[in-house]
C-alpha cells in the first residue's frame, strides 16, 4: 500500500503538522488569501430573470440567486503560485439574517451552483429566514476548474465482462484488461489536468478553501451543512479550525481513514442492508410484494435478471439490460419515496408484465445529465476518492475486495470495488490526516439512515463516536440522508440545531412514516 507521499515540508509555512492530524493555521492565524470581498451578482440576466418559470416552492427562488468567486491557492503550501477562481452563489436570508449556512451536496464531484439553480432547496421556513443559504462548487468540479478525465468511459465494458464472473476467477485477459484500462484511464487524467493538480484535489485542500469562503462571507464561524462526502469536509474542519466552527450538520458520514478497497466494500455491504430494509417494507404490507422472504428475495428478483436476460427492456427505444436495470434499481433505493414503486415495478416484471407503468417508471429512473456533466462528476469523483485514501498498488488487493464484496452483497456484487482501480495507478498526493476527533470544536450533529444504501449507519455512528461533541440522529427509514427530504421529524431536529446550536440529547431517533 501507499500512503500518498507528496512531502509536506512546503506546507509548514503556513501549517504546523502533527503526524496524523492537521492542525489550524499556525496559532489560528490568517491566512494569505483572506480578506477577501465578493463581488455578488445575479446569477441571472435581467431577460433570463423576467423569463425564469416560477419554481415550486419558492416562485422567486431563481431570480433571488446571487454568484460570485473566491480565489484560492491551486497549493496552499506555495501561496505564490497558480490560483483557482471558486464558484461560489448564495440565496440571501429572507428575514432577520444571523450569518450564512454553507451547503456542500456531496459526491465527491457535485456542484453547489448547479443545485442551486435546478430549484428551491426544501429547507424550513426558519433556516431560510435566518441564513444567507450558500454554496460553491469545489476546487476541480464545475465552474472551478471541473474537468473530464478523456478515458472516463473506457472501463466500462472491461468491468461489464466482470460483473458476472465469481472476482476470484477473474483472471488471464479479463484480469489484464481490467489494469490495462484502469492504468490508461488514470493516465489520461494526469495528461488531461496534470499530477500538480491532482496532487491538491483532496479533502485537506477543499477544507482550507472552505475557511477561505468562510471569511470571505464576513462570517467569524462557518455554519455549515454536509450531506454525504461533504460529511468528511465538516468533519475535518472542525479539527483544522475548531475556534472558526459553528453549528455543523454532517448527513450521511463518510469514513476519513479507510483505504478505498476496504471503503468500497463496507459501502457495497450498506448497499446489501438498504436492499434488506427495502425487502422488509416489501414484506411488511405492500399489497404486490413478489417476495416470500429476506432470504428468498435475491434468488426472486436472479429471475427477473434471467427474463432480461432472455429479452432485454425497450425503454424509448433503447435496451435495458440485467446490468443497467441492476444500476437503476440501486439507485432508486437512495430516494425512500420511490420504495412504493419500486414493488409495484417488480411485482409487474415478477408475473411477466411490460405495461405502461413499467415502461414509463423506468424512463423516469434513466434520465440522465448530459455527456460531459456526468463526464466531469465521475472525473472529479475519481479524483477525490483516490487523493483522500490510501491506495493499494498491487491489484489482487481489489481482487479480493470484490470478492469480499461479492460475499456481502450476492445480488450487486463486487462492482463498487473494481472500479476503484484506477487509484492504483494515480500519482501521490498529500497524506489524509488520521486520527479526527475535534476536541475542542463547538457540538456536531451527525445524521445516520439505518437503510442507507451509499454511506452505511455503521459509518454515521463511527463518526460520531470519534468525534468529541457529535450527537448522533438516527432516521430509522431508507434512503441516501435524511435531512430536507420530507421528514418532519428530522427536519426539526434540525432546524431548531441550526437556529439555536444546541444538539438533541443523545441517541435520539426519528422513524419513518413510508
Amino acid at each position: 500500500m501507499r500512503g500518498k507521499g507528496r512531502a509536506l515540508g512546503a506546507l509548514l509555512t503556513a501549517l504546523i503538522c502533527v503526524p496524523g492530524v492537521v492542525s489550524a493555521d499556525v496559532e489560528g492565524g490568517p491566512h494569505p488569501f483572506h480578506g477577501q470581498e465578493i463581488d455578488w451578482r445575479p446569477c441571472l440576466s435581467p431577460q433570463e430573470r423576467a423569463e425564469a418559470v416560477p419554481t415550486e416552492g419558492d416562485p422567486d427562488w431563481l431570480r433571488r440567486l446571487e454568484c460570485g468567486t473566491v480565489t484560492v491557492p491551486l497549493d496552499h503550501g506555495d501561496p505564490q503560485g497558480r490560483t483557482l477562481d471558486l464558484a461560489v452563489i448564495r440565496h440571501p436570508a429572507q428575514g432577520v439574517r444571523q450569518g450564512s449556512l454553507v451547503i456542500d451536496f456531496g459526491g465527491p464531484g457535485v456542484s453547489g451552483t448547479d443545485t442551486f439553480l435546478s430549484g428551491p432547496l426544501p429547507l424550513g421556513r426558519g433556516v431560510r429566514a435566518g441564513f444567507d443559504l450558500v454554496s460553491f462548487d469545489p476546487r476541480g468540479v464545475g465552474a472551478s476548474g471541473g474537468f473530464v478525465c478523456p478515458l472516463w468511459r473506457y472501463m466500462e465494458r472491461p468491468l461489464e465482462w466482470v460483473r458476472d464472473t465469481d472476482p476470484q476467477d477473474v483472471a488471464g485477459d479479463r484480469l489484464e484488461a481490467l489494469e490495462k484500462t484502469a492504468r490508461a484511464l488514470a493516465q489520461s487524467c494526469v495528461e488531461e489536468v496534470g499530477e500538480d493538480f491532482l496532487a491538491n484535489m483532496g479533502t485537506v485542500n477543499v477544507v482550507r478553501d472552505l475557511d477561505i469562503l468562510r471569511d470571505a462571507l464576513g462570517d467569524e464561524r462557518l455554519d455549515y451543512l454536509g450531506y454525504s462526502y461533504g460529511t468528511s469536509i465538516g468533519a475535518l474542519y472542525a479539527q483544522m479550525y475548531p475556534e472558526r466552527t459553528g453549528a455543523l450538520v454532517l448527513d450521511g458520514a463518510v469514513p476519513l481513514e479507510d483505504d478505498v478497497v476496504t471503503r468500497a466494500v463496507e459501502q457495497t455491504g450498506g448497499l446489501q442492508t438498504s436492499w434488506e430494509a427495502f425487502v422488509v417494507h416489501c414484506l411488511d404490507g405492500a399489497p404486490e410484494c413478489p417476495f416470500t422472504g429476506i432470504e428468498e428475495a435475491t434468488e426472486e428478483v436472479e429471475k427477473i435478471l434471467v427474463d432480461i436476460d432472455a429479452e432485454p427492456l425497450r425503454v424509448n427505444e433503447e435496451t435495458v439490460d440485467r446490468h443497467e436495470f441492476l444500476d437503476l434499481l440501486r439507485g432508486s433505493l437512495h430516494t425512500e419515496q420511490l420504495w412504493p414503486n419500486n414493488v409495484l415495478l417488480l411485482a409487474r416484471l415478477a408475473e411477466g408484465e411490460r405495461d405502461d407503468f413499467v415502461h414509463d417508471y423506468l424512463a423516469a429512473l434513466k434520465r440522465t445529465r448530459p455527456e460531459e456533466v456526468l463526464g466531469a462528476e465521475r472525473s472529479a469523483h475519481l479524483a477525490v476518492r483516490c487523493a483522500d485514501h490510501i491506495d493499494p498498488t498491487d491489484p489482487s488487493a481489489y481482487q479480493e475486495g470484490a470478492r469480499r464484496a461479492s460475499q456481502a452483497s450476492p445480488l450487486f456484487g463486487g462492482h463498487e470495488v473494481w472500479r476503484m482501480l484506477p487509484c492504483a495507478f494515480w500519482p501521490d498526493t498529500e497524506v489524509m490526516p488520521t486520527g479526527i476527533t475535534a476536541p475542542t470544536a463547538p457540538p456536531i450533529l451527525v445524521i445516520g439512515t439505518l437503510g442507507d444504501p451509499a454511506t452505511p449507519y455503521a459509518w454515521a455512528r463511527e463518526l460520531s463516536e470519534q468525534l468529541t461533541s457529535a450527537t448522533l440522529l438516527t432516521y430509522e427509514g431508507g434512503g441516501h440522508t435524511a435531512y430536507a427530504a420530507g421528514r418532519p421529524c428530522v427536519d426539526e431536529v434540525v432546524d431548531t440545531y441550526l437556529l439555536s446550536g444546541v444538539p438533541p440529547a443523545p441517541d435520539a431517533t426519528c422513524r419513518s412514516r413510508l
